[in-house]
């Protein structure tokens, strides 16, 4: 192995440390259907009633009695059924009941025939097909039973989840509290976005990146802001964000030649579990514990940053909230369209776009510059390109790995 990365920690190695150390929180609060975009299930939630609630016609349709089929028969129309208009009246022998999808079925009918399988004729209707018992008939809790567990718990409610529970009835849901994260810069040269930059100033982009994705993986922010180069300075906002957070995310200062400060507050404060990763970009990420809290810490290139917050603190919030289902897309083989140029050493996560050709197979090319500064690299970009950690420059054609972006990073 190269020098430069001799001692590094692999990505897989890296979050089973991160992962097996956590227990996720377990305080909840009950919110309305309307509020519950995003959250996580704290318990079970099983149906309080049957669907369909009662049994129902599956097509626009005849309801009928199998008893009453004969060859070439004409059946007299005795009446119509419709969803939420059933019919309650006199069925009488050898007719048949107009219904409508949804409608409720008619005491005695063993049937629903299709409107599409019969024919007008003077006096009623005859049926053009054969009939089967039950056909075109939803049974009462064909779908769910009363009772039945319809979701787990730590389970994300989103735009498939919460119609379910809307169809149930169920108009309030317990839910696990949001997670607190509090976020800081560190860096003499950082501003503030909006703000005028003087000489030598950059824009605190990074900060503004992660709030960012916090909000839209549902955790509550405390913003402290761009802390100055200064020990003490540091050690306060250590402090004061461990008091307020379940979680405490830094950027910048962890690289080598700056990361002084931060390593000695960390060892004063907490522990530290590991501090650099074999990938690029995101070499300088560092992970602890805090005395009420866990750390990140995040690289100040804004690639960087959102690399390892994408790769690593992300499946840590999805763990400490109890998410059980999968938030990480799964990896997928492409062919490459250009070459991509790699050294060997670290897991390199570039940024791509992912397009079927036209003989229809998936195929990646890269969105341009890879350096840890261009972050127009993600704005182009619908997945990464997922190269092995001794892999080199991969050619046009070869395969390679790729993993398109989760609902994080997408528009």
């Amino acid at each position: 192995m190269e020098p430069f990365t001799a001692g590094l920690i692999s990505l897989e190695d890296a979050q089973q440390k991160m992962l097996q150390q956590l227990t996720p929180i377990s305080d909840s609060i009950n919110v309305s259907l309307f509020e519950a975009a995003g959250r996580i299930t704290a318990r079970p939630i099983n149906s309080p009633l049957d669907v369909p609630s009662f049994d129902n016609s599956a097509m626009d349709g005849y309801a009928l009695r199998l008893a009453d089929i004969a060859p070439d028969r004409v059946f007299p129309v005795a009446g119509k059924a419709f969803a939420g208009a059933p019919f309650n009246g006199a069925w009488p022998a050898g007719s048949v009941i107009r219904i409508m999808t949804g409608a409720p079925i008619p005491a005695g009918c063993d049937a629903v025939v299709m409107q599409e399988q019969t024919e007008q004729r003077d006096g009623g209707i005859v049926i053009t097909a054969p009939v089967q018992a039950a056909q075109n008939i939803r049974r009462i809790g064909e779908d769910i039973q009363a009772g039945k567990q319809v979701l787990d718990a730590g389970v994300r409610l989103g735009a498939a989840e919460l119609p379910l529970l809307a169809s149930l009835g169920i108009a309030e849901v317990s839910v696990l509290r949001k997670l607190r994260v509090a976020i800081f810069s560190t860096g003499d040269e950082l501003q503030a976005v909006g703000q005028p930059l003087a000489e030598g100033q950059i824009y605190d982009t990074n900060r503004f990146t992660v709030a960012l994705m916090l909000n839209k993986l549902g955790c509550e922010v405390i913003d402290l802001g761009v802390i100055a180069d200064d020990q003490a300075a540091l050690r306060t906002a250590f402090t004061e964000a461990d008091r307020q957070a379940d979680v405490v995310i830094s950027t910048g200062g962890v690289s080598v030649g700056e990361a002084d400060f931060t390593r000695a507050i960390l060892e004063e404060l907490g522990a530290i579990t590991f501090w650099k990763l074999a990938i690029k970009p995101g070499k300088p990420f560092a992970f602890g514990r805090l005395a009420n809290s866990w750390f990140c810490g995040l690289p100040g290139n804004p690639v960087s940053a959102a690399v390892t917050f994408y790769q690593l603190v992300q499946p840590l919030l999805a763990t400490l909230t109890g998410q059980t289902t999968r938030i990480m897309p799964l990896r997928q083989r492409a062919r490459a369209t250009q070459r991509l140029k790699k050294s060997p050493g670290r897991l390199d996560f570039q940024r791509a776009i992912l397009s079927r050709g036209d003989d229809g197979v998936l195929e990646v090319r890269s969105t341009g510059a890879q350096g840890s500064h261009v972050f127009s690299s993600f704005a182009l970009a619908n997945c990464f390109v997922v190269l092995e950690r001794e892999r080199g420059d991969v050619e046009p054609g070869e395969w390679v790995e790729i993993e398109a972006f989760n609902s994080l990073l997408e528009g």
